[in-house]
């Protein structure tokens, strides 16, 4: 296995000072290591994939330097305009490292949405017409093959590909553990559950918001058909309960993640501007890229009801932070007559480590939500 440090100061010896990208759980130890070794204004982590390569273009063009982006594959959708459009060498020639997390790599087993997406992983890059090298855990060559990976993007002056295989760092075990008194994520689903009953419709986020709905469910012996859980997309849930929204009666409840909510912010506006009462979008804010490692996001920053009251919702609460304020404003919300609606809780992150997965496929429990819809 690679050493995050021994490859951290490989780079740097290499010219490499400066990283942004979107959090993956490959590779969440060397982007560890990152962020205690420089400064935040070196490294940058973006609200979406499209975002870090532009933002490793403008450190591009004003340094004459190479930068580093890490993305998890699941957002290489969101990267290629920018790749094609701003670093291809046919516009502005601009080289850089693009580190790739290899979920779904066939033969390794993975959870469903990132089956597809791996198995294509390698035939898309080479769609866009870039090199790529393979990272495996051999240090020795993965180093070497690091190395090439520089020299092509030199020469070339465009974006060469490090595709990173699962297991390929070693794991760094000195992580600081969260003592915050705040109320776990899963406790605050609980109080959700609790207050919206049957009638109400949740549409999960991904991560271990879906995860821990769904743990939920079968510990009150209740079952999945009133919530979709959306395990890939990352920053689309809040888009995916617009359209059941403009499509149904029902109160359709977004259960939202920070980091998911800033990923594609512009949805809010569009929720916003569609003035649907039976919209209520609550974002479990722990500042943090929670199901991929906790990487920071900019929500610390960030005052996400003063986005959305901006962008027209009509009911704001938040950020609660006690047990006794979140059922509260829960209940209230029962009550509105305009909307959207929009409650922002605050809660630590982390979860238990005991925490399960969904067992049913997909598409199974997209066609039990949309029978119970139609009740």
């Amino acid at each position: 296995m690679v050493s995050p440090s021994v490859f951290f100061n490989f780079l740097k010896k290499n010219g490499i000072n400066f990283y942004v990208g979107v959090p993956d759980s490959l590779l969440k130890n060397f982007c560890y290591y990152v962020s205690k070794k420089l400064p935040s204004k070196q490294h940058i982590i973006s609200a979406n994939e499209g975002s870090a390569i532009a933002i490793a273009s403008g450190y591009n063009i004003a340094t004459g330097k190479i930068p580093l982006v890490y993305l998890q594959n699941s957002g290489l959708g969101n990267a290629i305009n920018p790749i094609l459009s701003l670093a291809d060498k046919k516009v502005y020639s601009i080289p850089m490292l693009v580190m790739v997390g290899w979920r779904g790599q066939p033969g390794v087993k993975d959870e469903p949405q990132h089956q597809t997406q791996g198995d294509v992983t390698l035939n898309l890059i080479k769609s866009l017409k870039k090199k790529f090298k393979v990272l495996d855990g051999n240090e020795k060559e993965d180093l070497k093959k690091t190395s090439q990976a520089l020299k092509l993007a030199k020469k070339n002056l465009e974006p060469v590909f490090l595709v990173v295989k699962k297991n390929t760092f070693k794991k760094i075990t000195n992580i600081k553990k969260n003592k915050s008194q705040l109320l776990s994520r899963e406790h605050a689903i609980y109080l959700v559950t609790e207050i919206f009953k049957k009638n109400f419709k949740i549409i999960a986020t991904t991560g271990m918001i879906s995860r821990e709905l769904y743990e939920i469910r079968r510990e009150k012996n209740d079952n999945n058909h009133n919530d979709f859980l959306t395990v890939g997309s990352m920053g689309h849930a809040s888009q995916i309960a617009l359209g059941i929204c403009l499509n149904s009666k029902k109160k359709i409840i977004c259960l939202d993640g920070d980091g998911a909510f800033l990923m594609h912010m512009g949805g809010i506006s569009t929720i916003g501007n569609l003035r649907l009462k039976n919209f209520i979008h609550i974002i479990l804010n722990n500042e943090s890229h929670d199901s991929v490692g906790g990487q920071p996001t900019s929500a610390s920053s960030t005052s996400l009801t003063s986005v959305a009251m901006a962008c027209g919702y009509k009911n704001i609460m938040g950020p609660l932070k006690t047990e006794k304020d979140i059922l509260k404003n829960l209940k209230l919300s029962l009550n509105y007559r305009t909307g959207p609606s929009l409650i922002e809780i605050m809660v630590k992150n982390g979860s238990r480590n005991n925490l399960g997965r969904p067992k049913e496929k997909p598409i199974n429990n997209k066609n039990l939500f949309y029978k119970n819809l139609k009740k």
